[in-house]
């Protein structure tokens, strides 16, 4: 896909033994959004950034990670899965400078995307993605982000407020709002603040602000 005079290129790189990991996240970012056109490469050619699947370092050695992380001008973010808190942790231990979860949405992969473009990557590096079981929610499928986004709901945060929070767009918290309703079977905040009361949420008691 051939980029607009004004948008911004950026090239990743998915460094996986699965073929299903590499495919998947790949058909998840390539295209264009919202100003920004995500293209793949190859070995031999230079990405923005690396997602590397941690699954690499159960399976070897970890020397291929060592190398990536060598070259300073390439981030790497390392790709976790539940299942395996300790390969994320080991990959941050050996240079990775961020983690997301194998199931992390479009969204959550833009927001990683963009603090690599502007070199805010390392303020999530320490910070493992938990695993997604243990969060309130997960009885119906909610993301990490989307079980975020709900509980500032339950607490009376308007949309501003959560982008603000969370340091995402309007247009991510909307998609995370319609994504999570749809898995709660609910259509209206009241509703959401009721559903996530009676799920675990933790409610400050504030009023609900409006949207």
């Amino acid at each position: 896909m051939t980029a607009t005079p004004h948008e911004r290129v950026v090239r990743i790189r998915v460094v996986t033994p699965q073929e299903v990991v590499a495919t998947g996240i790949t058909r998840l970012l390539e295209g264009r959004h919202n100003g920004r056109t995500i293209t793949s490469v190859h070995n031999g050619d230079a990405p923005d950034i690396v997602f590397y699947d941690v699954i690499g370092l159960h399976d070897s050695d970890g020397l291929d990670l060592d190398s990536l992380v060598k070259q300073a001008t390439t981030p790497v973010v390392a790709v976790t899965t539940s299942l395996r808190p300790d390969l994320g942790e080991a990959a941050l231990r050996r240079g990775a400078q961020a983690t997301i979860c194998m199931g992390a949405t479009a969204d959550d992969f833009l927001e990683i995307i963009d603090a690599a473009q502007s070199g805010n990557l390392r303020q999530r590096a320490g910070a493992e993605e938990p695993d997604v079981r243990t969060l309130p929610g997960a009885e119906v499928g909610l993301t990490r982000r989307e079980a975020e986004v709900v509980a500032l709901i339950v607490r009376g945060r308007s949309n501003r407020r959560i982008c603000e929070e969370l340091h995402v767009s309007g247009n991510s918290v909307k998609s995370y709002i319609r994504s999570a309703y749809r898995k709660m079977d609910v259509a209206s905040r009241t509703q959401a603040v009721a559903w996530g009361v009676q799920h675990g949420f933790a409610l400050e008691g504030a009023p609900a602000e409006g949207p």
